[in-house]
């Protein structure tokens, strides 16, 4: 009984803060931000080791005052992030198409008039968390998106209300086999962030990431090869803030004829290339390198 007062006192509370949310302007609201990532950064100092850990230990070319300054950009990206996240419940159709815009939508176009399925993957950058909003309004694909569902019972179901309300569907990773098979019928479009640390240490792929051993996800390649599916990546570059264009690059259109790992390795190129690029647009406050290589590896 006590938790589920605590439970829906909690989904109240949520409700009240998107109910403030929706009614500011993006320029107040990015006010806000600056405020809150001095918060993080400065008062709270949020998983601060393990950021300073992370990019210490990666080879990116940073001096000792460049690393400071990465990480106030990087809480700064964290704090847009979050209130952009919250800020998504509200937001109209146009804004979305205005504010997450795909340059180059004719590369997943060409697989939908074939009626082909595709594996669209992209990591923890820029704005990840309107794709579900822009995919359901830039394609005529039937779009799923994995995700993990959270403990709070009622805000998540808020949360999935709000990533699906232009189409998307939301399915929990654990249920992805499954999903792949109930939509093989019509061309699917599915949306995988494919850059947390594995689980399963033995069934990952290997390579060299940012200078450290790093172990990348199975599961998108796995299904791509299981099913054939084309493989595209998505570049999601910040523009300015509440701004991004994403620019679609295809990764592969037979992966069944690839080596064994060599998709990941493309995945892990692309998004090595644009951390290096952008490194405060990364999620450096997530325990990437937890879990090391299987034994004899």
């Amino acid at each position: 009984m006590f938790r589920t007062i605590i439970r829906y006192s909690g989904a109240f509370l949520f409700l009240l803060l998107l109910g403030f949310i929706a009614i500011l302007p993006f320029s107040v609201l990015y006010g806000i931000s600056n405020f809150f990532s001095w918060l993080l950064g400065s008062v709270f100092k949020y998983r601060r080791k393990i950021i300073e850990d992370n990019l210490i230990k990666s080879d990116l070319p940073l001096s000792d005052d460049e690393r400071a300054q990465t990480i106030n950009a990087y809480y700064r990206n964290l704090s847009d992030i979050i209130l952009e996240g919250l800020k998504s419940f509200s937001m109209s159709r146009k804004t979305v198409i205005k504010r997450h815009k795909v340059l180059n939508p004719e590369v997943l176009n060409q697989f939908y008039e074939q009626g082909k399925s595709v594996i669209v993957v992209t990591g923890h950058i820029g704005n990840w968390e309107w794709g579900s909003l822009s995919a359901g309004i830039f394609t005529n694909y039937n779009v799923v998106a994995f995700y993990s569902p959270m403990r709070n019972k009622p805000i998540d179901k808020m949360m999935r209300w709000s990533r699906s309300r232009f189409g998307t569907i939301l399915s929990p990773t654990k249920g992805t086999t499954n999903t792949f098979a109930e939509n093989k019928s019509k061309p699917t479009l599915y949306l995988m962030a494919a850059d947390q640390s594995p689980v399963r240490v033995t069934a990952a792929h290997w390579f060299n990431f940012l200078g450290r051993t790093t172990g990348f996800l199975h599961g998108p390649e796995k299904h791509a090869r299981n099913n054939n599916y084309p493989v595209v990546f998505a570049n999601i570059e910040r523009i300015k803030r509440g701004y991004y264009e994403l620019k679609l690059s295809l990764l592969t259109e037979t992966p069944q004829k690839t080596e064994h790992g060599e998709i990941t390795k493309q995945y892990a190129t692309v998004l090595e290339d644009y951390i290096r690029r952008h490194p405060d647009n990364w999620l450096w406050s997530h325990r990437r390198w937890k879990r090391k290589p299987p034994e004899g590896y």
